[in-house]
């Protein structure tokens, strides 16, 4: 008996893509919210496809939120939303639907990609969603870090728990910083 073996690609051997799902995308002809968690920061791009490649419209991570005054972490829930705000402020000319595209993993309900999606949508983007698996307004805020730190109090060992205790606050300075782009 002859068999033959297939050898598969070397980005699906590696797990960074998932091809059946990357056909149906782009099948779609719609461009793609992208959102990727590094080691240290949030990635966000809106790509179209084209047939000589993708290209790239719009792009922010989550380090940028430093010149709007963001002091905190920079892979939390409250910096996930303003990174998904934040690029829907730079990509003002953005028309059509999106869909959001959060890499080979699945998503989480409530998780920090949600809080990005939830971010660029309120941003004014379009994006195609299910907004029951949105977190909720306080979670988005930052009140559950808040807790977090009055609960602690002089036990935190981190240097920036003195801006923790205000991150509701530090959000919406932010916030409308961002806005007015």
């Amino acid at each position: 008996m002859n068999r033959r073996y297939t050898v598969k690609q070397r980005r699906r051997i590696a797990g960074k893509t998932n091809y059946n799902k990357r056909i149906k995308l782009l099948s779609s002809k719609k461009n793609l919210l992208i959102f990727r968690k590094l080691s240290r920061i949030l990635v966000a791009q809106i790509v179209k496809f084209e047939p000589k490649g993708d290209s790239v419209i719009a792009s922010a991570n989550s380090r940028e939120l430093e010149k709007y005054g963001w002091t905190l972490g920079r892979k939390n829930i409250p910096a996930a939303y303003l990174t998904g705000f934040l690029i829907a402020k730079k990509s003002k000319s953005q028309k059509g639907d999106i869909i959001a595209n959060f890499g080979i993993l699945s998503p989480t309900k409530g998780s920090a990609k949600f809080a990005f999606l939830k971010g660029a949508i309120d941003g004014g983007l379009k994006v195609i969603h299910s907004p029951d698996a949105f977190p909720d307004e306080a979670r988005i805020k930052g009140k559950h870090i808040e807790a977090y730190v009055a609960a602690k109090k002089d036990r935190l060992q981190f240097s920036k728990s003195h801006d923790a205790k205000n991150v509701s606050k530090i959000f919406d300075e932010v916030k409308k910083k961002i806005e007015s782009i």
